[in-house]
């Protein structure tokens, strides 16, 4: 079991540390946060959580007036473009331990997140509060950053506090200067299946990135067999079963809508840039999907031929 919101409250106590509560419905959004908590209490935040494709994942905290351009995070990571996305809701339950709307510095409290970094807006340290989810999004509290940075001490993790919107130069003799806050190890999620949703979850594993896989003893195909092989594993292995076709879709919708709205566009100008670039997206994952279909039924009529009378 996670933290809950009244331990996490108690730790802020036992260490002191000051801060105001506020109690009001629950909330899915900073909007709707905004009607119950005035922003002369404190900077409202923005929670996102994003994994990579190594199964890494991230929390990113910034003030609501941050923009945070997902293309340019992952190349300061040195992930290059596309490198992460929004985390599914199932590492929410299972590495945060929260439900959706709830992720907050705080979620890293828990153990199940002692691999996934934490990144906090600089212009956090410019307000004399800040505002947080405590692990619920039916309270917010308020303190400052003295406070948040005793708290991820006392947890033994050191505040990292980075310029949101810088775009710095990345190139051969210019790293990306937020490749030191990669986690070192991934964390698998189990898939959850119709098969495995009425079984116990097993909790999540982590994998060192260091691990190599061993070398096979069988002897190796031809290199261009081999590397075609993996291709159309890995590539239409999601088209080959509806449920992944959809997660992929959700995906992709999930990550091109929360990236224009960390950038602050209005409702018509996302509704309508979106809709061009998911209408390219999706139609290519459409002619994905009915290749597939093609490919397995002509192989199921290859090889299941009526015998001839």
């Amino acid at each position: 079991m996670g933290f809950s919101k009244d331990q996490l409250l108690n730790r802020l106590q036992e260490l002191e540390i000051d801060y105001t509560k506020y109690e009001h419905p629950p909330v899915l959004t900073v909007e709707a946060q905004a009607k119950y908590v005035s922003s002369s209490e404190g900077a409202l935040s923005k929670n996102l959580f994003f994994k990579d494709k190594k199964h890494r994942y991230y929390i990113v905290s910034a003030m609501v007036d941050t923009k945070v351009d997902m293309k340019v995070l992952s190349q300061r990571l040195g992930l290059g473009k596309g490198g992460v996305r929004m985390a599914p809701e199932e590492a929410l339950a299972q590495l945060l331990q929260v439900s959706l709307g709830c992720v907050t510095p705080f979620a890293v409290v828990n153990e199940s997140a002692r691999d996934v970094s934490l990144l906090l807006d600089q212009n956090f340290k410019n307000q004399k509060r800040c505002i947080f989810h405590p692990l619920s999004n039916e309270v917010s509290v308020s303190l400052n950053t003295s406070g948040l940075d005793k708290f991820l001490k006392s947890i033994e993790r050191d505040p990292v506090y980075v310029d949101l919107e810088a775009n710095p130069a990345v190139g051969k003799d210019q790293p990306p200067d937020l490749a030191v806050y990669v986690p070192s190890n991934s964390v698998v999620i189990p898939e959850i299946t119709s098969e495995t949703s009425t079984k116990q979850t097993p909790p999540p594993k982590s994998v060192s990135a260091e691990v190599k896989p061993v070398a096979s003893a069988k002897p190796s195909k031809p290199a261009s067999k081999g590397k075609s092989v993996v291709v159309e594993n890995s590539t239409l292995l999601a088209f080959k079963n509806p449920e992944k076709f959809v997660e992929e879709i959700m995906d992709k919708t999930s990550a091109l809508l929360l990236s224009e709205v960390a950038k602050g566009e209005n409702v018509e100008a996302l509704a309508e840039t979106r809709r061009k670039l998911l209408t390219s997206e999706l139609t290519h994952l459409a002619i994905m999907f009915k290749n597939t279909a093609y490919t397995e039924g002509f192989h199921a009529g290859k090889h299941s031929q009526p015998k001839r009378l």
